[in-house]
């Protein structure tokens, strides 16, 4: 496994995260899509973020990006869902018709943690410290 690292740290941080149209209205298509996907890695690197992985359907998105410790990640993605939602309402006229104020994403979101090794696995590893085996 490969590490991160900064100057005090070593890291691997991953996180899926899942961002929803307000209302569930279906407005991302294969465009508007590649456009969010843009912005999000013009203001990710401001952040420490790095985009691994991105995918959509008509009403969401998700993406796999990595993080370090110091990244602040509800600023971040505040800043992306402002800056993004600004652009794209401007960009794409269009999507006005379906979301008629000045919202684009739903006001919440789900951030996952990823990881390699399962929570129990992690928790046993943890108990067992201290212990001879």
């Amino acid at each position: 496994m490969e590490l991160d690292n900064n100057n005090h740290s070593v890291f691997l941080m991953y996180y899926h995260l899942v961002l929803v149209i307000k209302y569930r209205r279906k407005v991302i298509d294969e465009k508007i899509s590649n456009r969010l996907k843009e912005i999000f890695e013009y203001i990710a690197p401001n952040y420490n973020v790095v985009l691994q992985e991105w995918n959509h359907d008509k009403d969401h998105v998700h993406i796999l990006h990595k993080a370090q410790p110091n990244s602040e990640l509800s600023k971040f993605i505040n800043a992306y869902k402002s800056a993004s939602s600004r652009l794209i309402k401007k960009e794409y006229p269009i999507i006005k018709k379906s979301l008629w104020k000045e919202c684009f994403w739903s006001r919440s979101f789900c951030l996952l943690t990823t990881g390699g090794a399962p929570i129990e696995v992690i928790k046993r590893y943890i108990e067992s410290q201290g212990e001879k085996l």
